[in-house]
């Protein structure tokens, strides 16, 4: 690379940085979860395989990594809400967090009552 390239790659970073926009980073809070609403997919998923595996033989099994898929969404979607109030961040892995362990919580709860009938 040129000196000149350098210099106008230099001179185009500077430009899009004016005016006090500075690169926000990810909430922390919304990372942690984001990561938790992929444990909950990946324990899903798992459970799903199990009870293919298993023709459905293997309730004690799958009720527990519900549980604990229940109470990590909780958690996570606990995460994500309170991700929001942290200041000067960017707040896309609260959205995405929020979202994906809002569906999933919302999911499990209607499996729960659909098991009830």
């Amino acid at each position: 690379m040129t000196r000149s390239e350098q210099k106008s790659r230099e001179r185009r970073r500077r430009q899009r940085q004016r005016y006090g926009k500075t690169k926000l980073k990810h909430s922390k809070r919304g990372i942690i979860s984001c990561g938790i609403s992929v444990g909950v997919v990946a324990l899903c998923v798992i459970a799903f395989v199990v009870a293919y595996n298993k023709a459905g033989h293997a309730a004690m099994f799958i009720g527990g990594l519900g549980i604990v898929a229940l109470i990590l969404t909780g958690i996570g979607l606990y995460m994500g809400i309170r991700g929001f109030k942290e200041r000067n961040k960017n707040y896309r892995t609260c959205l995405i967090g929020t979202i994906i362990n809002g569906v999933f919580l919302l999911g499990m709860f209607l499996t729960f009552c659909r098991g009830l009938l």
